[in-house]
């Protein structure tokens, strides 16, 4: 029973992902082709798709700067200590 409800839960986790990854930066087969090989082979399928078919570098950082970054803590941040 908890192995169906995992494989389901894979399943479900790698369809949806196929299915929000922009066309553009999906890798080897269209998007459609995917999806519907994880539907017919669950678990198979679900392992392809992350290992050939999912953008690389999805859980990488992103570099560069993204702007200039504000105090991180209260003790970092000038206005707070000047109430204090």
């Amino acid at each position: 029973m908890a192995l169906s409800v995992a494989v389901l839960a894979f399943t479900v986790y790698c369809v949806v992902d196929a299915v929000q990854t922009e066309e553009d930066k999906v890798r080897g087969l269209p998007k459609l082709v995917w999806v519907v090989i994880t539907l017919l082979v669950p678990v198979a399928g679900g392992l392809s798709w992350l290992i050939a078919g999912r953008p690389r570098g999805i859980l990488q950082p992103r570099s560069g700067n993204s702007g200039p970054r504000g105090p991180r803590g209260p003790d970092d941040d000038p206005d707070f200590l000047r109430g204090i």
